[in-house]
């Protein structure tokens, strides 16, 4: 964030708009050779469309078209299946299984569980369920911890968004900064040609020297040059934004420039920056996204310590299966002789029993057949249930619970001091963007003060150079001396718009012009 609200003021002092305003002769005019900023770009580049852009509309079509929010959007929809994959743990787990097997020489019935010499088909049916009634609430911190994960998630999108607008924000007052520039400097390139020409005009009248013109029509060429080169800035930052914005092309691309107030027209900043910081730090996305992630480290702990406890589940099941070797005896209708049995004389008396010779009595029974049982029948009639609790209880195991534990505790440690780097980060940036916009209103107010003062010395040395009491050198130094002034008020006044606006988006007053 901060390398963000500092990048506005490091290309001012690097791209050479600056050095526009200054006189060829004191410091010349350095063309852009630094490669614009690259957003992620667009696989379908959005076209520009018509009419000049404002700075929210320009911030709107930004976090329309930009890639890493939608990266980051992505990332949190992920986080957001997570949980709801966390929720369902709770629900009890079911299972449905089916399998046929052929086995083929001596195995064993997986149903009759006989030794069998024959090829064997064998189906296995089977419904499954499972639920756990105790994990050391391992389930319900889990749900917590992914929750407050996905709301962090939620912080890093505000946040990519705050980023992006700020960047928007900085390249957006670039570009009306070097549009300025171009006006100023076609000012003065049109008074360096009325000069050029009073010039030659008092030079024909014997009124001036020769190198009078000489130096007149130098400073014309430096200050076109310095038009060339403002313009050519003004083409660097309208191409920059537009690819902020994600834009195919920045031909046509234009901005409204809107109607900035002068920094003396401001009151002076005085207010507290740590009232600042405190509103801040209750509204910045990265800080709620720190905090939250150190609520979800916690969490992270308790997962870990629900590991001691015993586990506790109840879980049923529905089974059955087809055999085909299995076979069920099948009556033929007709009777089989059962075997012969000897015939006995009892002597009522004496009980004694006495042999028949030759006679025989023949027992009859039902007659049957072994034939195939059917698959139906078999499935029906192998059909089974089955309930089971199962405790597990953990006792030893190479002590990685307890390693876990002591992880995510450091964990923790580590999140809270990102949340403490992050807050630090965010009082520093709001002291800086203070010290800066006082800095910057003041060196204003200096700045204008010592433009009107070089306006008056300068309009003095014009009529002496017209009159020919002042040669050309020092009247291009009067001049420069002004143009420098004038340079250096016209950047403190965009630093501290900028500077301005940077605190007034800490506030949560947005960002607009």
């Amino acid at each position: 964030m901060k390398t963000l609200r500092t990048q506005f003021l490091h290309q001012l002092a690097t791209s050479g708009i600056g050095a526009v305003l200054l006189s060829a002769a004191a410091l010349p005019a350095v063309a852009q050779t630094a490669p614009p900023a690259q957003p992620p770009a667009g696989t379908l580049p959005a076209a520009a469309p018509s009419g000049p852009y404002t700075l929210q509309r320009a911030i709107d079509v930004a976090l329309q078209n930009n890639l890493t929010i939608r990266q980051q959007q992505l990332t949190t929809e992920n986080t957001n299946l997570v949980l709801r994959q966390s929720r369902a743990a709770l629900l009890p787990s079911a299972n449905a299984s089916a399998t046929q097997n052929w086995n083929y020489g001596t195995s064993v019935d997986p149903l009759t569980f006989q030794f069998q010499d024959q090829t064997i088909r064998t189906n296995n049916f089977s419904l499954n369920s499972q639920v756990t009634l105790f994990s050391g609430f391992q389930l319900r911190n889990t749900i917590k911890r992914n929750q407050l994960d996905y709301q962090a998630g939620l912080s890093d999108i505000e946040k990519s968004r705050n980023d992006i607008a700020l960047n928007v924000a900085s390249s957006y007052l670039q570009l009306v900064l070097a549009q300025e520039i171009v006006r100023a400097n076609d000012t003065r390139v049109n008074t360096s040609q009325q000069q050029v020409g009073r010039a030659q005009k008092l030079l024909k009248a014997g009124s001036v020297a020769e190198s009078n013109v000489l130096d007149s029509q130098a400073q014309l060429a430096s200050d076109e040059l310095n038009v060339i080169t403002a313009q050519n800035q003004v083409a660097f930052y309208k191409l920059q934004l537009a690819q902020l914005l994600n834009l195919s092309s920045a031909t046509g691309f234009e901005i409204e420039v809107p109607a900035l107030p002068d920094p003396d027209d401001v009151v002076l900043l005085t207010a507290d920056p740590d009232g600042t910081y405190q509103t801040a730090q209750g509204i910045m996305p990265e800080v709620k996204a720190a905090e939250l992630r150190v609520q979800s480290s916690l969490r992270t702990v308790e997962i870990a310590r629900g590991a001691y406890y015993p586990r506790f589940t109840f879980g049923g099941g529905l089974f059955s299966g087809y055999s085909s070797s299995r076979t069920t005896p099948v009556f033929t209708g007709e009777l089989e002789e059962a075997g012969q049995f000897p015939l006995f004389l009892i002597d009522p008396v004496t009980k004694q029993r006495t042999l028949v010779p030759n006679t025989f009595a023949v027992a009859l029974q039902p007659g049957f057949k072994s034939l195939p049982e059917g698959f139906f029948n078999q499935v029906k009639n192998n059909y089974g249930k089955q309930l089971q609790f199962t405790l597990n209880v953990p006792i030893l195991n190479g002590f990685q619970v307890r390693t876990n534990v002591q992880r995510s505790e450091i964990g923790v440690k580590q999140n809270e001091l990102r949340a403490e780097q992050t807050r630090l980060q965010l009082r520093q940036s709001i002291q800086q963007a203070y010290a800066d916009a006082i800095a910057a209103q003041r060196r204003y107010s200096a700045a204008k003060r010592q433009t009107e003062a070089l306006t008056t010395a300068y309009r003095n040395a014009e009529i002496r150079f017209n009159n020919g009491l002042l040669n050309g050198t020092d009247f291009n130094i009067a001049k420069n001396n002004l143009y420098g002034a004038e340079s250096s008020m016209i950047q403190a006044k965009y630093e501290f718009i900028f500077r301005r606006k940077v605190l007034d988006f800490y506030e949560g007053r947005g960002l607009s012009l």
